[in-house]
């Protein structure tokens, strides 16, 4: 009832993100069935129906992954102060995200079935009254276990996927765990970092508070020095010291992400592995959506490649950032370098799926042969689905990562920063991304297409 409550009463951008994730789940739901009316029109074809199911796992998990996005966006489970004391702490926000993601998936696997029905003539009274029921083999009775276990495994998969991701957790380092686990001197939680010894704690009014002024000492300091020590600090008047007043309000430098070897590494495996397969030439070959024709070896490069792509991305995000503060940037260079540092790890693995997604498109467009077999709705369907995730993906992280950096927003405008200057910024970093984005995505593309076109 809470989850539901929170869905109703969330903001328009919020529904449509998740009508969104409706949509995508009905299109894979219908995928998935439609695997399922051919196995069941084929049933002397195993092969070919077990080939259909695993060439949805890219659908399924483009869709779950647009589903774990917009549950990390919701307003609505973002924990508040507060919120504990009603018993909505991080584990029941984790639940009640979990659930709102589940029920948007289930709504699209509904729409999906009624759809598959439709289409199959099971259900008349509307425009398309059985049009695919030779394609959907309507003359054979549709098991409705099985049927049902494809439907639920969007809902299934996403909502664990979110529950995974959004447990809480404790991002303390190590020390801090181990500090926290200690004991200190007569029974006291933690350690603090100076030693006290045994006789400062029997001494009357010796202890330092936390506001750092032994209280023991008060009573020797005249009222000037006690005035003195509470008096505000007076307003910044200096030019100077208005400029790095203004350098503080940008976002502090984030260390460079560690999956950028790691991902480089798979990407050059994927480019060996697909190299190594048009070398040989000897293994069988596997039908690719759009009537191509590939080989085991060059799909696992396809897709060591993507993996690649994906692990990377934060890490020359990361790059991109710092190459644009180099050589004296200025305070618009600046902006635009320290913001995409500090987002790297938020919009740099959903960028680098993007550029896995548009090179794969890029390369089956490359390979297609207008002679050959026509490419069906399903292919269609499916291509459509995965890039239109991936890109919704991308940009709800990069709505993730606005909202994460309102208080510096606020904080350049209230220091007369003009909105001009944030938006130039903002176009800067756009652009400085499809720079190096776009160039290494046509390398990509173009290494992935060539064992099939040699």
């Amino acid at each position: 009832m809470l989850a539901l409550r929170l869905m109703r009463g969330a903001r328009p951008a919020v529904q449509l993100r998740r009508l969104l994730v409706a949509l995508a789940s009905a299109g894979t739901g219908f995928l998935l069935l439609c695997a399922l009316g051919h196995a069941i029109s084929h049933p002397g074809d195993p092969s070919g129906a077990l080939l259909r199911l695993a060439w949805c796992l890219t659908p399924l998990a483009a869709t779950v992954h647009f589903a774990l996005a917009v549950a990390r966006t919701d307003p609505g489970t973002r924990p508040r102060s507060g919120l504990a004391a009603i018993g909505l702490g991080p584990a029941r926000l984790m639940a009640v995200s979990a659930t709102t993601t589940a029920l948007s998936c289930t709504l699209g696997s509904l729409l999906a079935l009624l759809f598959f029905l439709h289409l199959r003539g099971d259900l008349t009274g509307m425009p398309f009254d059985g049009a695919a029921a030779d394609f959907l083999a309507a003359d054979v009775p549709l098991p409705l276990p099985a049927a049902l276990t494809l439907l639920g495994l969007v809902p299934v998969v996403a909502s664990a996927t979110v529950g995974f991701v959004l447990r809480p957790r404790d991002d303390r380092p190590a020390s801090a765990k181990r500090e926290a686990r200690s004991y200190g001197r007569f029974g006291a939680y933690g350690r603090t970092a100076a030693r006290e010894t045994f006789g400062s704690y029997g001494r009357f009014r010796a202890h330092r508070p936390t506001g750092g002024r032994a209280v023991g000492i008060e009573h020797g300091r005249t009222p000037q020095a006690r005035a003195a020590d509470s008096t505000p600090t007076a307003p910044l008047a200096e030019a100077g010291q208005t400029e790095d007043l203004g350098r503080e309000a940008l976002p502090a430098p984030q260390e460079a992400p560690k999956g950028l070897p790691w991902g480089i590494a798979v990407l050059a495996a994927g480019l060996a592995v697909e190299a190594y397969a048009n070398r040989q030439g000897t293994d069988p070959a596997a039908p690719l959506p759009g009537g191509l024709a590939g080989t085991p070896s060059v799909l696992i490069g396809w897709l060591l490649t993507a993996v690649g792509l994906a692990v990377a991305g934060p890490g020359l995000t990361h790059l991109c950032g710092r190459l644009l503060q180099s050589t004296h940037p200025g305070a618009l260079r600046l902006l635009a370098g320290r913001v995409l540092m500090s987002e790297a790890a938020r919009i740099g693995r959903p960028l680098g799926i993007v550029c896995a997604v548009t090179s794969g498109i890029y390369a089956m467009a490359t390979l297609y042969d207008p002679a050959g077999p026509e490419v069906g709705p399903l292919t269609t369907l499916g291509l459509l689905l995965v890039s239109s995730c991936t890109i919704a993906t991308l940009l709800t992280a990069a709505v993730e990562a606005k909202h994460a950096r309102s208080d510096t927003t606020a904080a350049l405008l209230r220091l007369g920063a003009p909105a001009t200057m944030l938006r130039s910024a903002a176009a800067l970093r756009a652009g400085a991304l499809l720079a190096l984005f776009g160039p290494l995505t046509l390398i990509v593309a173009e290494l992935a297409a060539l064992p099939l076109t040699s």
